[in-house]
């Protein structure tokens, strides 16, 4: 019964997910991989670093890169992976400012 009731609770989570662009899944992700930040293309550039995504059932990373902030004196805020019970889920990264 209990087990029932968890995967249900996943289940709803995985619908909710959905709806709101989030992934959540069972298994944490490895731990962020060391980059080589490359030279700065220009000086507006500002570096996102690369993350854990979750793809097809398996952490997939995606690489850092430079890019121009959206507007001035915006900051860059990374996405991170959220543990709640029973599972983790993504909150994206995004500007701030």
């Amino acid at each position: 019964m209990k087990k029932l009731i968890s995967m249900t609770l996943f289940g709803i989570a995985l619908a909710v997910g959905s709806a709101n662009a989030q992934v959540y899944v069972r298994i944490g992700p490895p731990a962020p991989r060391r980059e080589v930040i490359t030279v700065r293309p220009g000086p507006r550039h500002v570096w996102v670093n690369g993350y854990w995504r979750w793809h097809h059932g398996r952490y997939v990373w995606v690489p850092g890169y430079w890019v121009v902030p959206p507007r001035p004196r915006a900051v860059w805020v990374d996405g991170r992976w959220v543990h709640q019970p029973g599972g983790w889920f993504w909150v994206e990264g995004h500007w701030r400012g």
